[in-house]
């Protein structure tokens, strides 16, 4: 009967060490499971299938959207427009280019240029650009794209 009481004392002290390990495990599951559901969400402008913030991409398009389109690369961030004359102003036509330099909506991102002529004894002479064009459409770009990432976050 001795053998059989150590036996049962060793069984109960198993089961014992056995139950404490598995609550101890459930609880660590618990607190370990919070963990790996919380994943590190990106910033909208970086969950695209484009290279480039996918903000600052549409708002340029919609920006020179009255214009005819010579190029548009969303990997490599270009948009090059051809050569828009304003109805206004039949004697000069201007070129813009747009190049998105970054996945951030950011001021640094965005370059812009210009590049002007005006017609003169029927052709087409280099004019100057006033860097208040630039800036200002460079303005439009980055005021459009945030409101586009305003409407998508809901805000």
């Amino acid at each position: 009967m001795t053998g059989s009481t150590d036996t049962g004392l060793l069984t109960l002290r198993n089961v014992a060490t056995a139950g404490f390990c598995a609550v101890a495990a459930l609880a660590l599951a618990g607190c370990g499971g919070g963990r790996e559901s919380k994943k590190a969400t990106l910033a909208p402008s970086q969950v695209t299938t484009i290279g480039v913030n996918s903000y600052l991409w549409r708002a340029s398009l919609d920006s020179v959207s009255f214009m005819p389109l010579l190029q548009s690369d969303s990997a490599g961030g270009v948009i090059i427009t051809d050569w828009y004359v304003n109805p206004k102003t039949p004697t000069e036509r201007v070129k813009v280019s747009i190049m998105i330099l970054d996945q951030n909506l950011r001021a640094d991102a965005l370059k812009v240029t210009a590049v002007r002529e005006v017609s003169q004894g029927g052709g087409w002479a280099p004019a100057p650009v006033q860097a208040a064009t630039v800036q200002k459409l460079e303005d439009i770009i980055l005021t459009r794209a945030r409101d586009l990432r305003r409407d998508s976050i809901g805000g």
